[in-house]
Formats: structure tokens, C-alpha cells, sequence
């Protein structure tokens, strides 16, 4: 016969059909129908009772948790209610008024009897004491195995379908920080052991359920590495470190931090992958993308050792990172310097080198988007193409924590303006940031940057250029007519560089012949043109101009107007017929933009073959009357200034 027992008890041996899942949305199922588990409250209580399964919960206790310490004068009496609902629930053929066996009344409370196999959380419980005891003994994968098992049932935040109030307890969030715990557990264990894959998803949970808690979020960052997503785990690290800053106003703690610097020298490493030492390059490939150096370089000896000084304050710095940007006008050799200086210091970056175009000033094209330079700069950094996250913030701080810890050079060659590089440079100490740029971004250097502002070559040292350029026995030869192309180069390097080589393609024309075709242009930038498709003054003159205001190119153009060395912002202001306000305005920005140089307090002047330049500009731009009413402002002006007449506004011409 079959043995029989009272009734609602299962038969003795007998495997019951009954789940009960708390680990996620709160169910119950029998035989694979899943029940209505009642009113709001109802739930509540049963999920109650679930997470204390096993354990009696007292009536007074269910009261505080179902209705947080503001309880009803009932309250006993719908515990009551909804206990019996319970009861009749999970047990349909049980008599009235019997005990039953899943609900019975236990020390003035209430008892959820269930076995093991029936409760996920009891589950979990027993899977997660069989990973412990493996890891205790030294068996990381056989703790992986169960941890990960204990891991499967959750399902999402505990006991989700009851009101917000009551899961808000600490009866549930006690079980949420089990689980982060064991998540934990499993991805030490996962890192011993190469399952860095199985632990994934539950990390990912782990740090959505509990964002302010490191350890999960350490766990996330190693093991990302180890499975080769190294840029996805930097960038992980930079998401909790902006959290943590944000929220609670501090940086990553040691656990967090020892993560961080371990994915940086590599140590995780991925099945199969080529491992790096501790200590060694974290980076993929080590970059050394500066340009070709000049085989000979002559002059700027005070700027390259004033670039030397700020590099060795870099090297030895533990605070910010230096910048220096290296500004001038068009044509004043900017990027010769900073390749050459750059090839001079970049054996005192170990790291590497990385080297952007970011075509501030180029003829054809739209200056280098800060995101599009990020991208190029990590992929040369190694990381993969598919590993990088959108939008500039995500980029820019992915840069930084690749090269967190680490000595590099980057040379960012002519910048627009200071937001086009802020997002390119480094964080880091050590590394040292050179930038060209022809106007002097006060923004870049109020942010700390060293400014290394290019005049003009000295005589001798644009003698050295040429020299070099053509050969020293060419300038013996004929020194009178070396310097008379000094001269009318304006002591220009790119001008130089221009002429030079026109020389060297006529090795057979005495540099007479090149001074007299010169001398021959004067008023004229032709014969500073280069072939076509090289650079030449006019072209590089034409990049500046093309980005100035309507009313600041309006008075360049008109500066040849004025036959003075120099102008004052009077002068300017009576050439253009402005206030004098705005015209010193105006002519702050041209020297900013370095199409004219402030030489003394208020007195400016473009460059000799600027002047040229500005002539042509005014000749095909501005009418014969409009040319002809600035010279009798102008002439305005100079009789009121030799009268005694210190009047400063703009003056009209006769009718």
C-alpha cells in the first residue's frame, strides 16, 4: 500500500512540483503553472518569508517590513488574513483550519517550509558554500563551476512584483549584496583559473545592482582584460572613476586602483595571447609616428634649449603634464622646430610618440574633429577599432586611461584653437604635449601650456638656412647676393625654403640672378611661388586670412594704406573709420592670428611680405573709392596729429 500521512503533506519520498523564485520577479509555480500570489501585500509577505525560508519571522517583524514602521491598527489581523490566503494558496486541498505543512504558525510568527531544491535562493545558498569550500581548497575551477551554477539563478533585483516600499527593506537588500558577493567570488576565481567569460554577465549585474561599490567594478575591469577587451576595460575603470567623483566626491580606492594598473602592464592576458611582463609597455604597439627629422637643422638654438629645460621639467614632474605651444606667424617654421625638438627630447618618453595633423590652417579640408584625432591616436595606441566607444567625452577619457602611468610624446601639429586639442592631451605625468598653432590660443595657455612664440630667424641664422639649403660654397661664392635674398625674404624661413629651391633645381644661375628676380617682384609675392602642389607664401598666407572676420580681413587689407613703419590703433581706426575701441580691438586679434606684431606697447606691423600679401588682397577685393576714401581718412588723421589735434575717432572724407 501507498503510506499515507495527513492531509497536504506530500508523501514521504516524494519529489514535489512546487518552485519558488525570489532571486528576480517573485513566482511560484506548481507542476509548471505558475500561481497568482494575490494582492500587493500578499506578494510582499511571501516574498518575506522566502528570503527568511527556513527561519520564522515574527508577526511584529512582518509588520515593520510590509508597512515600514507606519502600520495600521489591523495590521496583525491582515497579516493573518493574507497568511491563511497563503496557506490555502500553496496548499488548495488543505482542510479548514488545519496547520498545513508549508505555513505553519512558528514563535508568534510565521515559518515558509520548503526543501532545498524548491527555493532558488536556498539553491543559491547551498551552491554558493560548495564554491567557498573549493576555493578554500585551492580548486578555482571547480569553485567556478559552482559559483556559477549558484550564480544562474538570479534572474534580475530580488523580488521584483511587490511594492517598491517594502523591497526597499534591508531584509532584501541583504540578499542583493549576497549575491554581489558571490559574483565577486566567482570572478576571483574565474581570474585564476581563465573563465573570465562565465562571469561576465553576472559583474555586469553586479555593478548595475550596487553602482558605489568598487570590488564588483574591480572584478569587471580584470576581467574584461582577460578576455582581450583591454580598451573596454580602461574605459570601465574611467566610467566608475567619473561615478565615484561625481557622487560621492573621491577618487578610486586601492582595490580599484591595483585593478586598473594591473590591466595597464597587461597582466591579464587572454587564452592564447602573448603576455607582457609586469612592469613593460601596457601598450599593444608602441608608437613613433613623429615625421622625418631634417638631416641638418640651423638656428633657433634658444628655442630648442628652452624646449630641452621644459622636457626635463616633464620627465621629472609627479604632477601635471607640460605643454608648450609653439605659435608664429605663417611661414615662421612652427613645425620644423617641433619635429626637430621633438626627434632632439623623444628618447625621454619610453612609450612612444604620436603625431596628429590636425589641419587648422591647410588649403583644401575642414579642420581635424577632436573625436576623429582620438580615434587615430588609440588605434595607434592598439586598441581596436571595434573597442572604441562613441562620442567624444567616452574617447577622450579612454585616452587618458590608456595612458595612465605612462611617458609619451605627442605632437599635435597646427591646431585651430584650444577646444580642437583639449580632449588630446594627455593626464598624465611625464608626458609632455608639444602644439604649433599660428594664433596664440590664450586659453590653452591660461590652462597652464608654456608659450614658445617664433619671431623671426636672425640675420645669421637665415643665412645658415639658405646655406643649408644650397650649399655653403654657393654663399662664399656670393655673399653680397645671399644677403640681398635674406633681405627680400624678409629673414621668412618658408620664404627662404622657396627660393632655395629654386636655386638648387638652376645650379648653373649665380644667386645674383636669383636676388635680381627678387628684386624685380618687389610688390609682388610670385616669386615666392612654389610648384604647384608644394608649399609657397601665398598659400600659406591664404590659410590665415581665409579665417578671419569680415571686418578684421577688411583692415588688413587695407594696412598697406598706411605708408608708416608701424600703425597705432588710431591710425587703424581713422584707415577703416572705426572708433578706435574697436579698432585696437581688431588689430589685437590680427597679432593673436600673427598677421601683425604688436613690437611696442600699441604700435603694430605685418611682416614685410604680409604688407605684400595684404596690397594684393586690397587690390582685388576693395573698389578704387573705397581704397582712395581710407587714404584721405588716413591723411585726416596725420594733419590732426602735427595741428596738435589729439582727436581719436574715425574721420570722414570730403564730399
Amino acid at each position: 500500500m501507498t503510506p499515507s500521512g495527513p492531509p497536504g503533506t506530500p508523501h514521504a519520498g516524494a519529489r514535489s512540483s512546487m518552485r519558488f523564485e525570489v532571486l528576480g520577479p517573485l513566482r511560484v509555480c506548481d507542476g509548471g503553472r505558475e500561481l497568482d500570489l494575490g494582492f500587493p501585500q500578499q506578494r510582499a509577505l511571501l516574498a518575506l518569508l522566502l528570503v527568511r525560508a527556513g527561519r520564522p519571522v515574527p508577526a511584529a517583524e512582518i509588520v515593520d517590513v510590509l508597512w515600514s514602521r507606519r502600520p495600521p491598527a489591523s495590521a496583525p489581523n491582515v497579516v493573518r488574513r493574507y497568511a491563511g490566503a497563503l496557506r490555502r494558496l500553496l496548499e488548495p486541498d488543505l482542510p479548514p483550519r488545519a496547520p498545513g505543512r508549508r505555513l505553519p504558525r512558528r514563535a508568534g510568527g510565521y515559518l515558509l517550509e520548503a526543501d532545498p531544491d524548491e527555493v532558488d535562493l536556498l539553491r543559491f545558498r547551498e551552491l554558493a558554500r560548495q564554491g567557498k569550500r573549493a576555493a578554500a581548497t585551492g580548486r578555482p575551477e571547480v569553485a567556478l563551476r559552482h559559483f556559477t551554477e549558484a550564480l544562474g539563478h538570479w534572474r534580475g533585483p530580488v523580488a521584483t512584483g511587490i511594492p517598491a516600499a517594502v523591497r526597499g527593506h534591508d531584509e532584501f537588500g541583504a540578499v542583493e549584496r549576497e549575491l554581489v558577493r558571490t559574483t565577486v567570488m566567482a570572478a576571483d576565481a574565474a581570474l585564476l583559473c581563465g573563465g573570465g567569460e562565465q562571469v561576465l554577465p553576472g559583474l555586469r549585474r553586479a555593478v548595475d545592482l550596487d553602482p558605489l561599490n568598487e570590488s564588483p567594478h574591480a572584478r569587471l575591469v580584470m576581467a574584461l582584460a582577460a578576455t582581450g577587451r583591454q580598451a573596454e576595460a580602461l574605459a570601465a575603470f574611467e566610467s566608475v572613476r567619473r561615478l565615484l567623483d561625481v557622487e560621492l566626491g573621491v577618487a578610486p580606492g586601492a582595490e580599484l586602483a591595483a585593478a586598473h594598473t594591473r590591466v595597464l602592464r597587461q597582466e591579464f592576458a587572454p587564452p592564447g595571447a602573448v603576455t607582457v611582463r609586469p612592469g613593460a609597455s601596457a601598450f599593444v604597439v608602441r608608437p613613433a609616428q613623429l615625421p622625418p627629422d631634417l638631416k641638418e637643422f640651423a638656428g633657433r638654438r634658444a628655442e630648442l634649449d628652452s624646449l630641452s629645460h621644459i622636457t626635463g621639467t616633464a620627465v621629472d614632474s609627479t604632477g601635471a603634464p607640460a605643454t608648450v605651444l609653439i605659435s608664429g606667424m605663417p611661414g615662421i617654421g612652427k613645425t620644423t622646430l617641433a619635429v626637430h625638438g621633438a626627434h632632439t627630447v623623444a628618447d625621454r618618453f619610453p612609450d612612444g610618440q604620436l603625431h596628429v595633423e590636425l589641419r587648422g590652417f591647410t588649403p583644401a579640408g575642414a579642420p581635424l574633429e577632436p573625436a576623429e584625432a582620438l580615434r587615430g591616436m588609440l588605434g595607434a595606441l592598439g586598441v581596436a577599432s571595434r573597442e572604441l566607444p562613441s562620442g567624444l567625452d567616452a574617447l577622450a577619457g579612454l585616452y587618458r586611461s590608456v595612458l595612465s602611468g605612462r611617458r609619451l610624446l605627442v605632437l599635435l601639429d597646427d591646431a585651430l584653437d584650444t577646444e580642437q586639442i583639449r580632449p588630446l592631451l594627455p593626464a598624465s605625468p611625464g608626458c609632455l604635449t608639444l602644439v604649433t598653432s599660428r594664433h596664440s590660443l590664450p586659453g590653452l595657455i591660461a590652462s597652464g601650456a608654456r608659450p614658445l612664440r617664433l619671431g623671426l630667424p636672425s640675420a645669421a641664422d637665415a643665412r645658415a638656412v639658405l646655406a643649408l639649403r644650397t650649399g655653403p660654397e654657393r654663399l662664399a661664392a656670393e655673399p653680397e647676393a645671399a644677403e640681398e635674398i635674406v633681405a627680400r625674404c624678409g629673414r621668412l624661413p618658408l620664404a627662404l625654403a622657396v627660393v632655395a629651391a629654386r636655386a638648387v633645381g638652376r645650379p648653373g644661375f649665380p644667386l645674383a640672378a636669383v636676388a635680381a628676380e627678387l628684386r624685380e617682384s618687389r610688390g609682388s609675392l610670385d616669386a615666392f611661388a612654389g610648384p604647384e602642389g608644394t608649399a609657397d607664401a601665398r598659400t600659406a598666407f591664404d590659410c590665415s586670412y581665409r579665417c578671419l572676420p569680415p571686418e578684421s580681413a577688411r583692415l588688413f587689407r587695407l594696412l598697406p594704406l598706411h605708408l608708416g613703419p608701424d600703425l597705432t590703433p588710431e591710425a587703424a581706426g581713422a584707415l577703416a573709420g572705426l572708433p578706435v575701441r574697436r579698432a585696437r580691438l581688431i588689430l589685437d586679434g590680427l597679432a593673436d592670428a600673427h598677421l601683425v606684431t604688436e613690437h611696442a606697447p600699441g604700435r603694430y606691423a605685418p611682416h614685410d611680405l604680409l604688407r605684400v600679401y595684404a596690397a594684393e588682397l586690397g587690390d582685388a577685393h576693395d573698389s578704387p573709392a573705397e581704397r582712395r576714401a581710407a587714404r584721405e581718412r588716413v591723411r585726416e588723421h596725420l594733419r590732426h596729429l602735427e595741428q596738435g589735434d589729439h582727436h581719436t575717432g574715425p574721420t570722414q572724407p570730403p564730399s
